[in-house]
């Protein structure tokens, strides 16, 4: 989830050890409903004796070069580190979306759990050998490529106020849970998070984040939460 109050200290991440589950149901709360439905449905079919890994909040994933890891439930978060140590968010990966050291050519490449996480390794040669599982896949890797073609576009909004409007309401329409007041977001993001994603610093995002809370376009219920109360529109 968004740390309490959009606290302006970072959260520490750190490394723990595998443990092994086996798949039962995939979760969902994507937007795009229909292909990661059929995705769900086909995993569900063909892996239920595969065993999954289970990670802990603020885990690291390990990315191996021949295998793409699926997320079975939780959320994960994709970055990497530039040569001057400044951390870049350049994604998210839901429920029964790919992500892996393969499907990307970014240098010191990284992925982080944004929440307790159950994951699946597929290995590049059972992808190949299914054809259902590859046209799957390719869904899949679809809408992640969507995701990141919205992400830049926000980047050319001239207001970084815009920028962060646009930011959460993109993250509340892929991950937002309905509730009362609106769409909450369990997603676990620091100001700074936010600010490499959209090319400024936490002291600005900060500084949006307290006006849009104060003019009611958010707010935090009881678990504190982050709940969009104008709610956006489906671009699906």
């Amino acid at each position: 989830m968004f740390t309490s109050s959009f606290p302006e200290k970072d959260v520490v991440f750190h490394t723990v050890g595998l443990c092994s589950r086996h798949i039962s149901m995939v979760s969902t709360f994507s937007s795009h409903a229909g292909s990661s439905s059929n995705f769900r449905d086909l995993l569900e079919l063909n892996y239920q004796n595969k065993s999954v890994v289970h990670l802990t909040a603020g885990s690291v994933v390990p990315l191996l070069k021949q295998s793409v890891w699926v997320v079975v439930r939780g959320l994960v978060k994709l970055g990497a580190v530039t040569e001057h140590g400044d951390e870049l968010l350049l994604g998210l990966a839901g429920p029964n979306q790919p992500f892996g050291e393969c499907l990307s050519d970014v240098e010191a490449y990284e992925a982080i759990t944004s929440t307790d996480c159950d994951l699946l390794c597929l290995s590049l040669d059972e992808i190949q050998q299914s054809p259902e599982l590859s046209m799957a896949m390719m869904n899949a890797v679809g809408a992640r490529y969507r995701q990141a073609e919205q992400l830049l576009a926000l980047l050319g909004l001239r207001r970084i106020e815009d920028r962060v409007r646009g930011f959460i309401e993109l993250m509340a329409q892929d991950y937002g849970m309905p509730c009362e007041d609106g769409l909450r977001l369990n997603l676990r993001l620091t100001h700074q998070d936010i600010a490499s994603a959209l090319s400024t610093t936490r002291v600005t995002v900060t500084r949006v984040l307290g006006l849009l809370r104060e003019e009611g376009w958010l707010k935090f219920d009881a678990q504190r939460h982050v709940v969009l109360t104008h709610l956006p529109r489906n671009k699906s």
